[in-house]
Parts: C-alpha cells; sequence; structure tokens
C-alpha cells in the first residue's frame, strides 16, 4: 500500500459528505456468486401458519452483447429491483428475498462485471449500470421499479431515474450518496492504489474500515471473497465512474425516496439537509451500530423499514 494511497484514504475523513463511507461503498461490495439456478430462501414462521418458502427463478439477458444475469421472484409488471454495490452481486440481499417477495414482485441482478454476470472490457460508468437495470426490467417485462440502492447502487439508481423517469417509482438508499466525495487529486490517489499490483491489499483496507460490529462471520466472508475475485479493470472502472463529477449533479429527484444510512463520525451534520436539497420527498433516518452493509447486518429491520416506506407511500401491490 502505497503512503500517497493511505493518505488519501485519511483525507476522505475531512471532505464533504459521506465521503469515506460512499467511497468504500463502491469498493466493497460483495458479489458472491450464486452457485445454482434457483435460490430458496425461508422465512420465519408465522405463530398459526407454516413457513413460507420465496422461490426465485434465474434470468440471463443481454446489453450490448454482454450477458446480465438476474433472479426473479413473484409477478406483476411493477416490482422491487435491488441493485448492489462495487464489486458486490445479488447474494448481498439473500436476507431481503423471502420478506419482500411476501409482498410484491422482486428482482435482483449482477450489474456488468459482477457475479454471473459477464465482465468485458468496457468503461463501467453509472449510465451503462442504469441501462444494464433498464435491460433487465425490459426482459422481465417490468414497466415501474422502486430501485433499492446500496453505496454504488444510489448513483446507478439516480441514474436510471434521470434516463427514465416514468419507470420510476421511488428509490431506497441504503448507505449510499447523492453528494460528490471528492476532489480530482484526492481520487486520483485513491484510484493509484486499485490500479497497482497490490489492488487486492486496498480493497482488504476497505473491507475492514466499514465492516460493522454486527456483521455475521459468514457474510464477512462471502463479502471479502466476492471482493477479492472482482476483476480489476471493473473495480477501477466503476470506481473512476463514481468519480465522473457529472453524475453529480443538483438536478431534483421528485419521487419519494427513503434513506437509511449508518451513523458515521465523518458524516457532516447537515447530511439530511444536503439529501433533501435533492430529493425534496426524502425519509431520512441515520441508525446507530452498523456498518455499510446495514441489511446484512440488521436484516429485519431493515426489511420492516423498507415494507413500511412502501406502504406509506401505497407503492407497489399487495
Amino acid at each position: 500500500m502505497t503512503k500517497n494511497f493511505v493518505r488519501a484514504l485519511l483525507s476522505l475523513r475531512i471532505v464533504y459528505f459521506p465521503q469515506l463511507l460512499s467511497f468504500v461503498v463502491a469498493l466493497v461490495f460483495a458479489h458472491a456468486v450464486a452457485s445454482s439456478n434457483r435460490i430458496e430462501e425461508r422465512t420465519s414462521p408465522a405463530p398459526t401458519k407454516p413457513p413460507k418458502v420465496a422461490i426465485a427463478d434465474s434470468h440471463f439477458t443481454r446489453l450490448d452483447g454482454a450477458r446480465i444475469h438476474y433472479v426473479n421472484y413473484g409477478k406483476g409488471d411493477e416490482a422491487l429491483v435491488l441493485i448492489h454495490g462495487w464489486t458486490c452481486n445479488l447474494d448481498n440481499w439473500r436476507d431481503q428475498f423471502a420478506d419482500f417477495a411476501q409482498r410484491n414482485r422482486v428482482i435482483a441482478m449482477d450489474l456488468p462485471g459482477h457475479g454471473q454476470s459477464d465482465k468485458p472490457q468496457v468503461t463501467y460508468s453509472m449510465d451503462y449500470f442504469a441501462r444494464a437495470v433498464d435491460a433487465v426490467m425490459r426482459d422481465a417485462k417490468v414497466k415501474r421499479a422502486v430501485l433499492v440502492g446500496h453505496s454504488m447502487g444510489t448513483p446507478v439508481a439516480r441514474q436510471f431515474y434521470r434516463k427514465y423517469p416514468g419507470k420510476t417509482l421511488a428509490i431506497v438508499i441504503v448507505d449510499g450518496s447523492l453528494r460528490p466525495f471528492g476532489d480530482k487529486a484526492l481520487m486520483d490517489r485513491l484510484l493509484a492504489g486499485f490500479r497497482g499490483p497490490n489492488y487486492r491489499e486496498a480493497v482488504g483496507q476497505m473491507l475492514t474500515a466499514i465492516s460493522g460490529p454486527n456483521l455475521p462471520a459468514d457474510a464477512t466472508e462471502r463479502i471479502k471473497t466476492s471482493s477479492l475475485n472482482t476483476p480489476q479493470h471493473v473495480i477501477v472502472s466503476a470506481m473512476e465512474g463514481i468519480a465522473d463529477p457529472s453524475i453529480w449533479g443538483d438536478d431534483k429527484i421528485n419521487v419519494p425516496v427513503l434513506a437509511i444510512m449508518a451513523k458515521n463520525p465523518f458524516y457532516p451534520p447537515n447530511v439530511e439537509e444536503s439529501f433533501r436539497a435533492i430529493a425534496p420527498n426524502v425519509e431520512f433516518h441515520m441508525w446507530d451500530g452498523v456498518g455499510h452493509f446495514i441489511m446484512m447486518e440488521k436484516p429485519q429491520e431493515f426489511n420492516a423499514s423498507v415494507l413500511q416506506f412502501l406502504d406509506n407511500n401505497k407503492l407497489l401491490k399487495k
């Protein structure tokens, strides 16, 4: 690890907004590859009912000739679409599938370059990822969606909203950012660490920095494994996409937004206000005692919050 890279990491603690978390978010997202074409998730049994099983069908579609993998639960032309972060995959949402699928249709995808999706030598911009989300929705015959974006998934969801506002019912931000997190000089130093031969070490250090106190051991191992298995060209290009200043405009998000953030001592005191300046209809929550992978650390609480948001805003069909 170079001194410049370490210095850049430390600098993230004093720049504006959820820089450390949002940036790290993009780096350490797990993409533990699903090992079969069908996934089963069991819910906790209700007091008077037998346990239900949510079964996903595995599918592939294409974007610009590359295959994109996704899983689907249920039917309908509206769905909850789950978008993971950098170096992650749809397995990060495994604790959400059963609860969410009881209420409405659910789709989780492997972004290009991640999971079971193809990993071509292309530019992994937020626009490219947004087009991949659209390709999945078109293949699944989903007309409108509530987009749930973890970390890098947040700017992906925002870019999707810019391109396809009529297809966006709402956005759920999971410890992601609506603001830039560093100037060009800082980002150049960070990128240098991921372009070098020791990029896996850099990813590991990022992972250690953001893992929360309640992250289960198996989740930690899955995140680590998936991060180490993410190709370097994807890691670098996706981070360049996150650093692209063109994606951090002040244009408004005029659909309902739920933000569930992990409390971080480096956030400025006006984080909620800065979100609200872009998303006037935001419901903002800052959780104590969790790290970056909120949905993996406190799945029951997270699931309940998302479902309540859907109910409050009368989103999706039960």
